[in-house]
């Protein structure tokens, strides 16, 4: 049989694997019809009454990771999870759609806004920041550069693979963001937004452009919360984000080229002598490094 044969055999066997189909089915019901929206709510003296808002799609989120993890739920392991990530494109198809025609239906405005909205496109390289230091002190050496140099997508493991190799400690950062951020990021970055809303008198629209991260799970965890506590601008928000999401595709991979990655290198060199030799683990991981280096020359 020849590999094409063979793909196209897996992938028939895939779309009859009902027990996944029904677990979906049954997590979605839970989220949308039993669970549904959660509120919490906090006063203080600061903020006055602060609202976090959790969608059906955080719980269904975490429900999914629960039943992936459960020894007694057998029907839910490796070859379902490998299943279900191929065809998530395929069902988030439509929302990509929708987000589509309102990015049309919007056009003026979003050309109106055009310089913010690229501008707002260094914010994906702003991560390094506060996140290189905070990878410092945990202890992490060349690993940090993968890990904080952008947000951690495809294209950019791409880079890392293309400058560093696939075996490389920068390689191993950028998987680690990116699986960690595929897993648990829409189940973070939901309830985040909700807080940033309500903490930060900023534009729902400048929130909006905020959640094109360059994926499309993580984007729609966010702009629900903001369309449910901004309902009157679902159109524009809509459009921003899938407008910037789009940005971020095309032209964070030109962003981590030409200024993430050489600023990331270059705070490294500076940072790493003092703050990569505070804990016990990074002073280790530098006479490591160190031997490795002496090794190789």
């Amino acid at each position: 049989m020849s590999t094409q044969e063979t793909t196209a055999a897996q992938d028939k066997v895939c779309w009859k694997e009902y027990k996944l189909h029904i677990a979906v089915l049954v997590i979605i019901l839970l989220a949308e019809l039993v669970i549904r929206k959660q509120t919490l709510t906090f006063s203080n003296d600061l903020y006055g009454s602060l609202s976090i808002g959790f969608q059906p799609f955080v719980f269904a989120m975490l429900l999914g990771l629960i039943a992936y993890l459960a020894k007694p739920i057998k029907w839910v392991k490796e070859k379902e999870a490998e299943t279900a990530s191929g065809t998530m494109l395929i069902f988030i198809g439509p929302l990509l759609a929708k987000l589509a025609i309102a990015s049309g239906h919007s056009i003026n405005e979003i050309l109106a806004v055009g310089p913010a909205m690229l501008l707002q496109e260094f914010g994906n390289i702003g991560t390094m920041i506060i996140a290189l230091p905070v990878a410092l002190l945990l202890g992490f050496k060349r690993e940090a550069v993968g890990m904080t140099h952008s947000i951690g997508r495809e294209q950019n493991m791409g880079l890392m693979v293309d400058r560093y190799g696939f075996n490389s400690d920068e390689t191993r950062g950028v998987l680690m963001i990116y699986i960690i951020g595929t897993v648990i990021g829409s189940v973070v970055i939901g309830p985040l937004t909700g807080i940033l809303a309500n903490v930060l008198p900023i534009s729902p629209l400048s929130y909006a452009m905020a959640t094109g991260v360059g994926s499309a799970g993580m984007t729609a965890a966010s702009l629900s919360t903001l369309i449910d506590m901004f309902p009157e601008l679902e159109t524009q928000m809509s459009a921003y984000s899938s407008m910037s999401n789009l940005l971020t595709q095309v032209d964070g991979i030109y962003m981590s080229i030409l200024i993430g990655l050489p600023l990331c290198n270059l705070l490294y060199r500076v940072l790493e002598p003092t703050l990569g030799r505070v804990t016990k683990r990074g002073r280790k991981n530098a006479e490591l490094a160190k031997a490795n280096t002496k090794e190789a020359n």
